[in-house]
């Protein structure tokens, strides 16, 4: 493909691209280019969510371009600020290593692996020292980091920020300088921290990366980003018939993001698909692609027959997942919290009022209902969500 061509197919599914000369320069140089994205191990599990980024990056490498999946092992310590009210609570290292080594494992599902360099931040921002951190810090000013929406509502609202926070972002642009970066990638949220990236590669001498930013994945309530912290996720290491039924969830506008942010669908493939196919099948369509991805080609068949049996039939799955309670009776409200059916108090107790919630068949509508656990209980939440219930032996 020639520059303007490999630009063209780069610039879908993006928001922004900063700037677009720039990266059409890189590529007229006919070279490699280094393209980067972070990842703060702060979970074990990569979720749908990440891999809009991982998508991204996978099409760099089919165009012959470099990835470097960086693991942010040591800015993980600190926390991302970004879109913070608070500080987050420091992780421990080793924390941080346990949650990281599931990463090598889950991003070859997409990445190509002989275009792939899985390097961790701390092998060059451990080294920088003291020393090397107070000239980090001498580049850039206090004044520009209160221009970040965030930490700019913090300071007026008289809500603490910490100075490690202001760090975050600063050693998040000295990975592009490590690297040597000319391209990063990142979530619209991220936008900030990309922009510090080329001015700190300016200030070491390096011609300034392009940002290129995309779409944050909408999760499965239809309102917030997907994120483990909001319970709205669809976890890559999920089992089939869990993942294929959250994405049968999601609402039939929301799923044709994901088709464009999820696969290798191009905009003008997705219109035909929604002229040509009932949203109900495109759905099926969509989760049994992704299942496959991430799973086999069996896995995605028997997920999409087990929710075809389950669902159309209404059926009782018989290996709906089993929890095991220490108590004979439990609040039906306690319950879905206690078997994380439900993400909140306040969520679960409008899906009961709701009448969203049947044990054993009835509906049940009053949060504060005992429920007697010395026979199993066959819990459905909503349409797509089964559970058995009972006490421990």
């Amino acid at each position: 493909m020639s520059p303007q061509e490999q630009l063209q197919l780069l610039k879908e599914g993006t928001v922004e691209i900063i700037e677009e000369e720039d990266l059409l320069k890189k590529l007229q140089r006919g070279k490699p280019l280094k393209v980067k994205a972070g990842f703060d191990p702060t979970a074990p599990d990569l979720h749908l969510g990440h891999v809009v980024l991982l998508q991204k990056m996978r099409q760099f490498q089919q165009l012959g371009h470099e990835v470097y999946f960086v693991i942010g092992d040591f800015t993980a310590m600190i926390g991302d600020p970004t879109g913070r009210n608070e500080a987050r609570p420091p992780l421990s290292r080793e924390q941080v290593l346990e949650n990281a080594k599931t990463y090598k494992e889950q991003v070859f599902k997409i990445l190509d692996p002989s275009r792939t360099k899985i390097v961790f931040n701390s092998s060059w921002l451990e080294k920088l020292g003291t020393k090397g951190l107070i000239e980090l810090s001498a580049k850039y000013t206090v004044a520009r980091m209160l221009e970040r929406e965030d930490f700019s509502k913090r300071f007026k609202g008289g809500v603490p920020i910490h100075i490690h926070e202001f760090l975050y972002p600063l050693l998040q642009a000295y990975d592009s300088v490590a690297i040597r970066a000319d391209v990063e990638l990142g979530g619209t949220d991220q936008k900030f921290n990309l922009l510090i990236g080329r001015d700190i590669q300016r200030e070491y001498g390096q011609e300034p990366q392009v940002c290129m930013t995309l779409p944050l994945l909408v999760g499965l309530d239809g309102v917030r980003k997907m994120s483990k912290s909001f319970g709205n996720y669809v976890g890559i290491t999920e089992e089939p018939k869990q993942m294929f039924g959250k994405i049968m969830s999601i609402s039939d506008d929301l799923m044709w993001d994901y088709y464009l942010l999820l696969t290798d669908y191009s905009k003008s493939e997705i219109e035909r698909l929604k002229k040509e196919l009932h949203p109900m099948e495109a759905k099926k369509k969509l989760a049994q692609m992704l299942v496959e991805r991430f799973h086999s080609k069996e896995e995605a068949v028997k997920a999409r027959e087990w929710f075809e049996k389950t669902y159309s039939k209404r059926e009782f799955p018989e290996d709906a997942p089993l929890f095991e309670l220490s108590k004979d009776k439990v609040k039906a409200l306690e319950l879905l919290i206690e078997i994380g059916a439900v993400p909140s108090k306040n969520e679960g107790r409008r899906i009961i009022q709701g009448g969203g919630l049947k044990v054993n068949g009835s509906k049940v509508t009053d949060p504060n209902a005992m429920l007697d656990l010395s026979e199993e209980l066959r819990i459905q939440v909503g349409k797509k969500k089964f559970y058995r219930v009972r006490k421990a032996l």
